[in-house]
């Protein structure tokens, strides 16, 4: 049904990336695209073009997270819109030297703009959008902002581009079953992002996880956001579906072991941590120079570290 790349050098890949494997400081993986990598069938018929692990930039067309994709026998499913019309449509060229079956979904995992950008690109071509309804939300408050930052940052590149919602939603789980795939679209629980999605192959143990999991840069703590709910919802949701094959928002494929390791453990290091230092007295000041250093080989590094400290001592200083 499609072609078939390198898998085993793609599994051992995921099965031993670390966070070396990854760098802010790579160029373009893929000079001839708008994308930044190039896809890879990272099982058979499931295909990523992994973006970079850096914040979004002209040269890398805002790909900075992962575009990925489902070929099946009756059409293919996207999940991300892309973070501008162009990058979809670079995407899409690329899922056309795969297969002749035609796009019919496309699966934003959040509100953000990588995520939604793109998705003027996709309804012209006629595809349905869908999206968890707190995401929509999400993006419907601040798509004027997300949209001028893309702008901004993208200038020529965002030609193209307009803002539009999906027109599917779902609640608790969305399912369908294409050309003999069962896929099973999910809302784990509260994590990184507003109506963060994740999407579930039960046959062949993969789950597209997007950023309820990290493992090669830092995660993000966003404002507002409750990381013990993000750690509850890893044990009782995350941990239970055991998948062998992840794909995460942000990095390379890997597993459970390692997305845990750089995201649950990390959460809780960081808690504990916090927690430790609210129990010596200390203030919001002192918490953003809270010891960290175990984390230091993470890409984004630099720029999180502080502020996921400052972040998680606001939400903790209170419980």
């Amino acid at each position: 049904m499609t072609r078939f790349t390198s898998f085993c050098a793609v599994a051992a890949l995921g099965t031993l990336a670390s966070a070396a494997a990854a760098s802010e400081d790579i160029a373009d993986q893929y000079p001839q695209s708008e994308l930044y990598s190039k896809p890879v069938e990272v099982i058979p018929h499931v295909f990523s073009a992994i973006g970079a692990t850096a914040p979004p930039t002209y040269e890398n067309s805002g790909h900075n997270n992962n575009l990925s994709f489902i070929v099946t026998d009756e059409g293919v499913v996207v999940i991300n819109g892309g973070a501008s019309a162009r990058l979809a449509a670079a995407l899409h060229e690329e899922i056309k030297t795969v297969t002749d079956q035609p796009v019919v979904l496309v699966i934003n995992e959040n509100g953000q703009g990588h995520a939604m950008l793109g998705n003027s690109y996709w309804v012209d071509q006629g595809v349905d959008i869908l999206a968890h309804v707190d995401a929509i939300e999400a993006f419907g408050e601040d798509a004027d902002f997300i949209y001028q930052g893309m702008q901004r940052y993208n200038r020529d590149k965002a030609e193209g581009t307009r803002i539009v919602t999906p027109n599917l939603s779902f609640e608790d789980e969305y399912k369908l079953s294409l050309g003999g795939v069962e896929i099973e679209v999910m809302h784990m629980g509260p994590a990184h992002d507003p109506g963060d999605t994740q999407v579930w192959l039960p046959q062949w143990g993969m789950l597209i996880a997007g950023d309820i999991a990290f493992h090669e840069r830092m995660l993000p703590i966003f404002e507002g956001i409750c990381t013990s709910c993000w750690i509850e919802t890893w044990d009782e949701k995350m941990e239970p579906l055991a998948p062998t094959y992840v794909i995460p928002g942000h990095g390379h494929p890997t597993n459970l072991a390692q997305v845990r390791r750089y995201t649950r453990d990390y959460l809780v290091d960081l808690r504990e941590t916090i927690g430790a230092h609210i129990e010596e007295g200390g203030d919001l000041a002192g918490a953003y120079y809270v010891d960290q250093e175990r984390w230091r080989n993470l890409d984004t590094f630099e720029e999180l570290a502080t502020k996921n400290a400052g972040r998680v001592f606001e939400e903790m200083e209170w419980e």
